[in-house]
């Protein structure tokens, strides 16, 4: 048995083995195979949390969601980014002809097999990007954002020599890479906290063998924070919301607002210009974002409509409202939920499938109106000045 990419570690009486893996290349699968057969452990972890682990047992079944309660929960972004990155992961699988996650489904096929324990050892991924989301600021958002829409469109394939050295990468790191340069404090909440995490769940496994089935980004930290204790109630926890976003949020319409009532006062004429320039500013860009997107016309309409008045209002987003109408109108069917897989492998099938074009639509709008509220908040001040010249 070949010990490339095995780490054993033994600590107070138990033996750990640590396989590190790529989560798209057919020699890890064939690996763990290998060694959960050869050690026959008492326990087999794996790198997946309790709602992936689902996916893969149900194969995804994405027919059982609901778009509105997406909507309504402010998922739309969250579910947005998982696709995007299950998109760039099963773009490479597809290009090798192998499973996404194949090292993931053999490690719970041999647990099975050999009678050893299934623990899944992985916080919950939405816990992840919530602590990653809170930590970056809104100019982090905005490029993370980007970045893994860019991944959405990136259509590059990769040498077999390429897919190793991502051993070295975790599967949402590989995608992130660009981004965890320019913010290395993602690198806590995406790495350090998930190997501390890790290693608290491989360590309370049952048993005196564990095998674990990591991604090979892991490894490292795993065989340090093994040693230690870590409080996993502290590591699922959500920081608190920073309340700089909020404080900005209703301080930048109630200024605009005072700037508009204050000019109206003293020039009604140049009152109107400032007003009209806040709703077009909103209403175009958010809409022109909802029309990228291929929204219906009515939800185009009105991401124009609700933009203006959504960002006078923190807690409202026009895209959530226009995402709604579309979803009405264009309500997608079963097919569309079955075929999302299939569809996030290209920026065509994006558009095409009623359930991304609705999430695209709700992000695209929400970003329009965002720009609508520098550029119209800029032009209400320069409308402002000028009129006290």
């Amino acid at each position: 048995m070949s010990e490339e990419n095995i780490t054993r570690i033994h600590l107070n009486g138990k033996e750990y083995i640590l396989i590190g893996t790529a989560h798209v290349s057919k020699n890890s699968a064939e690996q763990v195979k290998e060694v959960i057969e050869a050690e026959q452990p008492d326990s087999v972890c794996i790198e997946l949390d309790q709602g992936r682990y689902q996916s893969i047992k149900d194969g995804n079944k994405w027919k059982d969601m609901d778009i509105f309660k997406v909507i309504k929960e402010r998922k739309a972004t969250l579910l947005l980014m998982n696709l995007a990155i299950s998109s760039f992961q099963n773009r490479m699988a597809k290009q090798f002809d192998i499973k996404a996650g194949q090292e993931m489904i053999q490690g719970i096929e041999s647990a099975k097999e050999v009678g050893a324990e299934l623990v899944l050892a992985d916080r919950n991924i939405q816990i992840t990007f919530s602590r990653i989301w809170r930590g970056i600021g809104f100019k982090g958002k905005a490029m993370l954002l980007s970045q893994v829409i860019a991944g959405i469109f990136s259509d590059e394939t990769i040498t077999e020599e390429e897919l190793e050295k991502m051993k070295k990468q975790d599967t949402i790191d590989a995608i992130l890479n660009d981004f965890t340069e320019t913010f290395p404090q993602l690198k806590v909440p995406l790495i350090d906290e998930r190997d501390q995490y890790l290693s608290q769940k491989i360590k309370e496994a049952p048993g005196e063998k564990i095998v674990a089935v990591l991604g090979a980004a892991h490894v490292p930290g795993i065989k340090e924070e093994i040693k230690k204790e870590h409080d996993l109630k502290k590591l699922t926890e959500l920081p608190p919301k920073s309340k700089a976003p909020k404080i900005i949020g209703w301080t930048i319409p109630f200024v605009v607002l005072a700037i508009i009532a204050f000019t109206f006062i003293s020039n009604p004429e140049a009152g109107v210009q400032q007003t009209m320039s806040w709703i077009l500013w909103h209403g175009c860009l958010s809409a022109l974002g909802a029309a990228i997107a291929l929204g219906h016309p009515l939800a185009v309409v009105t991401a124009f409509l609700v933009a203006p008045i959504t960002s006078l209002n923190p807690l409202l987003a026009a895209g959530w409202f226009a995402g709604f109408v579309q979803a009405y109108f264009r309500r997608p069917s079963v097919r569309d939920f079955e075929n999302l897989t299939e569809d996030v492998f290209t920026v065509k099938g994006f558009w095409r499938n009623k359930v991304t074009r609705i999430l695209l639509i709700i992000v695209l709008a929400n970003i329009g109106s965002s720009l609508g509220t520098f550029i119209g908040g800029a032009d209400v001040i320069r409308l402002f000045i000028d009129n006290f010249r």
